[in-house]
């Protein structure tokens, strides 16, 4: 696997190595021992998530928050995607800041998300099936999110927004602002 840091060093992209023949193609999807190493976190993924989505189809931005908060490792499976990772970490000097990574099927990039950031994804092929483990259980009453189109964000999907399609949950979640009065986004 090569790995590479982000701007906000802390956001990893892992690119693995593929092994293609005349019957198809092999690779590692996840090595527990490389990932702590290149982290320097202990990481004890305890569940592992699929979604799949049409064109346009935007999840996010959600986090969970403390004793729940959550670090996840995605990647695409089929399809294209844009993912977002924002920086919620109160000290932080990246605090509201954020990465974005294309990821596919193809590219088979993978993406690690910390605790303490907000994360989402917008499809932009005709579909996309994503996967990602966490390392803490879902809880309802500790999810938390920010709106999308946030302007403090300034975050370019790569589609025009009368494209995105959004859930009712993620059209009610507030801004940065809100984050930012709130004191519990992550355990670390």
């Amino acid at each position: 696997m090569k790995f590479s840091r982000t701007e906000i060093p802390e956001i990893i992209v892992g690119e693995p190595e593929v092994y293609q023949d005349t019957r198809g193609s092999f690779f590692e999807t996840f090595r527990k021992k490389e990932w702590e190493e290149i982290t320097g976190q202990s990481l004890n993924f305890c569940q592992d998530n699929e979604s799949t989505s049409s064109y346009g189809v935007l999840r996010g931005l959600h986090y969970q928050t403390a004793p729940y908060a959550q670090a996840k490792l995605v990647r695409v499976v089929v399809g294209e995607i844009l993912d977002v990772v924002v920086d919620l970490r109160k000290n932080s000097d990246t605090f509201g800041q954020h990465v974005v990574v294309k990821m596919s099927g193809e590219n088979k990039k993978q993406l690690f998300v910390p605790k303490g950031f907000a994360h989402g994804f917008v499809v932009l092929s005709a579909s996309a099936t994503v996967a990602y483990k966490v390392d803490n259980y879902y809880n309802p009453d500790l999810e938390k999110g920010i709106r999308f189109d946030d302007p403090k964000l300034n975050i370019d999907w790569n589609l025009p927004k009368n494209t995105i399609q959004i859930s009712p949950k993620d059209a009610e979640w507030g801004g940065l602002e809100e984050v930012a009065a709130f004191k519990n986004v992550s355990d670390d």
